[in-house]
């Protein structure tokens, strides 16, 4: 089967989510949370087999990552203290490289994303991510791992899921067509041209839009890198080009079929003055940020890594039509759930 949404995303309605009784109780999703089973141990036999170790992150901090793109952040009061609620790991993910040189975690993640995601297909106010970050590695890396550990997922997927995907109506031989060769690395500028001479008029020194990006992902027949976002678009944490100053040691991966974004990454930051600097010219107030700064202050090892969205990957793997039905309660951004 292959997923086609005809409709664009301005005229999409906000779903009338299932009881959860009817949402468990339904065979497809019954067959999309065993296919995730699926797509979290194989990608954890391909961390493991190249010597990442699986850590658990904290849920809670006083601080996680500022670049939610428009995400509201969750306060907590931890006894007297405000404290979020992690919609990233990555500051944490770049500390734990003092204990081990690799590291991956499956953790859960809580943005309030603005309500108009509720029509995209692709957000949630709760998912999880398989979070990944190698010592020593640069932006290429990440993106082998990245590439590697999607092909092992899926590939597990299509060898031991066979019933599931019947279910779904999902053919296994085409999603190993998908994943059998390299994924193409295509310059964020590049993408920024095709999409405007297809006369969507996407800004060059941002974000690639939503509508955008579930178009280039609709005329994808492939997953593909989309790199080097422009400084400004992104965290503090991803690494500015020595070699091209303005742009970041940074990527995406777009999946085909609609489904878009399935992972983000980069080469990370970790020069304490240099952080510093970047956090200002963000808006960011560096105290906030006192353990994390103390902790690159005596150095972080220099590293890169990337989080998929399990969630989104599952969506694309099992040929649904939302996110939403890739996980067993949803929440989606202004519709109330259990």
């Amino acid at each position: 089967m292959t997923l086609q949404i005809d409709h664009p995303l301005a005229f999409a309605a906000a779903p009338a989510l299932p009881s959860p009784l009817d949402h468990l109780r339904d065979p497809r999703t019954r067959a999309a949370l065993r296919i995730q089973q699926a797509l979290v141990a194989g990608a954890r036999a391909y961390l493991r087999a190249d010597d990442a170790v699986e850590m658990a992150h904290p849920i809670i901090g006083p601080v996680t990552d500022p670049g939610s793109r428009g995400a509201k952040q969750v306060d907590v009061d931890y006894y007297g203290h405000s404290y979020k609620l992690m919609t990233s790991a990555i500051l944490y993910k770049q500390a734990s490289l003092l204990a081990y040189d690799r590291i991956f975690l499956v953790a859960p993640n809580v943005r309030l994303e603005p309500v108009e995601t509720s029509t995209t297909r692709r957000h949630l106010a709760e998912f999880r991510q398989i979070d990944v970050e190698y010592a020593g590695a640069d932006r290429d890396d990440a993106m082998d791992i990245a590439e590697g550990l999607v092909r092992h997922a899926v590939t597990t997927v299509a060898d031991e899921c066979g019933a599931e995907l019947a279910v779904l109506d999902r053919d296994p031989e085409t999603l190993r067509r998908f994943v059998a060769r390299p994924f193409a690395r295509v310059p964020h500028g590049e993408v920024v041209e095709r999409l405007r001479r297809d006369g969507y008029p996407q800004a060059a020194g941002t974000e690639i839009e939503w509508e955008a990006e579930e178009r280039i992902s609709r005329q994808a027949d492939a997953p593909f890198f989309v790199v080097g976002y422009p400084k400004g678009s992104r965290g503090f944490y991803d690494k500015e080009s020595p070699a091209e100053p303005g742009t970041l040691l940074n990527f995406d991966l777009i999946a085909p079929e609609s489904c878009g974004e399935l992972c983000s990454g980069s080469e990370r930051e970790s020069d304490y003055a240099a952080l510093v600097t970047r956090m200002r010219e963000t808006g960011e107030n560096p105290a906030k940020y006192a353990w994390y700064l103390d902790v690159a202050r005596h150095g972080i090892p220099r590293s890169a890594g990337f989080g998929i969205g399990l969630e989104r990957l599952t969506r694309w793997v099992a040929g649904l039509d939302s996110v939403w039905q890739a996980t067993a309660f949803p929440k989606l951004a202004g519709v109330v759930s259990p």
